[in-house]
């Protein structure tokens, strides 16, 4: 069996991987470089807490992996299981927080509550004003301009070809497969994975198949190196706040996100654009998460192109309309943490065409359904 994989950022670089750790021949197509697209625009934030229920199985998989990618990959992609801190700020935000903690129990994700107190002796300086928070101490984050590479040059050390700047032409399907015209010349499989991201609807519509999908760009930010004092991960429960987040690295900088709308994007050319206008805005909602924030200067600020389905919910799994098609794409912006165990699971699936991980749910025949 060979398998071509489009889309090289950390959903096909990981499934390219597991590919070829099966022994599975694969060769990996990117239009840009591995990791340029969404991966590299990530928060790099690894958390299970506030996920869709249905992909806690997935995300419990993928958070195993995590923990194993310097070994697997040979080096330090930055994973640290430093915890993941969710503030709660309203009555909304508290009754979010339990309801989800007592669903979460059962598939594997206790959460601990935490009162005000609390909060004000484990983690000083963080919501001064919250009413509660959960804590859930293995989750934590990586690096995303580390982790899809990693796992291309790993699967290259298998094997796997891995084919940059090569821009896609036409598909075909035979009676022989998947025949694949590029700018590098025409490509042959038994089998396709489309993980092309926020084009990933473009390329299912050419076999019949329709994911409704929008681009969107985060407004991400980061600030000067500080004296390094937030370990865990930080968010909010129910939008409060705007849904801001904050992560500081081991070098001092605190990188942010959220309290802003995420921007249309164009698919071609497919650039987004951080706007340095909705920055006061932004960094007033993270002030009740760090107040510390008012006096920090910011040195960049940056976007992506993701994709978003109409559901929340991302496609994964065979084609409905195509047989040997596959598509893992529209993670609607909180694919990070999943990236290794999607691509575990994409190539659990084609080389024995069964998963025990459940994907009902995120097929793409949902829609024409």
């Amino acid at each position: 069996m060979d398998v071509i994989v489009l889309g090289g950022g950390l959903m096909g670089a990981a499934s390219t991987y597991f590919l070829a750790r099966r022994g599975i021949k694969a060769t990996l197509i990117e239009c840009n470089r591995i990791g340029s697209g969404a991966t590299v625009a990530s928060f790099g934030n690894i958390r299970r807490s506030g996920r869709h229920i249905g992909q806690l199985p997935l995300a419990n998989r993928s958070l195993a992996l995590w923990g194993k990618a310097a070994e697997m990959l040979g080096r330090d992609v930055e994973f640290r299981a430093t915890g993941h801190l969710r503030l709660v700020f309203t009555e909304a935000g508290l009754r979010e927080m339990n309801s989800y903690a007592e669903a979460a129990r059962p598939m594997g994700l206790d959460l601990q509550r935490l009162e005000p107190s609390e909060i004000r002796t484990r983690f000083p300086g963080l919501g001064p004003t919250a009413i509660a928070a959960s804590f859930s101490p293995n989750d934590g984050s990586g690096n995303p301009r580390l982790i899809a590479l990693g796992f291309a040059d790993a699967a290259r050390k298998l094997g796997a070809e891995i084919i940059e700047e090569c821009h896609v032409k036409a598909i075909t399907k035979n009676a022989a497969g998947f025949e694949v015209e590029t700018s590098k010349g025409r490509f042959c499989s038994e089998v396709f994975l489309n993980t092309a991201g926020a084009w990933g609807a473009r390329i299912a519509g050419q076999f019949g198949e329709t994911a409704p999908l929008e681009a969107r760009g985060p407004q991400m930010g980061v600030t000067e190196p500080l004296p390094y004092r937030i370990h865990p991960v930080v968010g909010v429960w129910a939008h409060d706040l705007g849904g801001g987040y904050l992560r500081q690295v081991e070098r001092g900088n605190i990188v942010f996100g959220g309290g802003a709308e995420r921007t249309h994007v164009a698919l071609d050319p497919g650039h987004a654009k951080a706007d340095p206008s909705r920055l006061p805005g932004q960094l007033r909602a993270l002030l009740p998460i760090l107040p510390a924030l008012a006096n920090v200067s910011i040195i960049r600020t940056w976007s992506g192109c993701e994709g978003y389905v109409r559901d929340g919910l991302p496609v994964m799994g065979p084609s409905g309309t195509t047989n040997n098609l596959f598509h893992a794409f529209g993670f609607c912006g909180h694919g990070f943490q999943l990236g290794p165990g999607v691509g575990h699971v994409m190539a659990e699936l084609i080389a024995t065409g069964k998963t025990d991980i459940p994907l009902d749910e995120f097929l793409i025949s949902r829609f024409s359904e």
